[in-house]
């Protein structure tokens, strides 16, 4: 299960990306988004690339349905790892996975950020897989349009925080 979004920012890729790589403002964010025991356990960064795992506990943004009951807990542990590469002055592409321990599934994805010094725009792609047999789909389907939500509520945050 695939999807992509597109989150445009009043504010330069510099200063977006500072936001990304900068550990108060990542603490600060999950606080807002209702996140717990958030630690960035890990946060490289150079001119060309940077290296960025997050580790918190989240709920579900809805009632999980009774059938995946078995698999989510009221806080579930997450673990986020992303890595980003410079393409050129106004580009940078990441490529990140999201673990939720004791959940059977996939989660990857892909984001490009780009744009100038006055504007950028960051292009979301996620990919959900679960081959748990019978329940596969239903599971990814109910990951997807969580995280859709999530990332969707993170974007909010971040543009409130710039």
């Amino acid at each position: 299960m695939e999807f992509q979004l597109t989150h445009p920012y009043q504010a330069g890729i510099g200063r977006v990306l500072g936001a990304f790589f900068d550990k108060d403002h990542i603490l600060e964010k999950n606080t807002l988004l209702g996140a717990r025991n958030v630690r960035v356990a890990e946060l490289e960064k150079d001119d060309a690339s940077a290296k960025l795992v997050v580790e918190r506990q989240m709920t579900t943004s809805a009632e999980v349905p009774g059938i995946l009951a078995s698999f989510h807990r009221e806080w579930n542990q997450i673990r986020q790892e992303e890595h980003w590469f410079r393409k050129s002055d106004g580009e940078w592409h990441c490529e990140f996975r999201v673990h939720i321990e004791g959940v059977p599934a996939k989660i990857k994805g892909m984001m490009k950020l780009e744009g100038t010094a006055e504007s950028c725009t960051n292009h979301v792609t996620l990919n959900v897989r679960c081959d748990v047999p019978l329940m596969g789909k239903k599971i990814a389907a109910f990951l997807a349009d969580d995280s859709r939500v999530k990332i969707d509520r993170e974007y909010e945050t971040i543009q409130q925080m710039l």
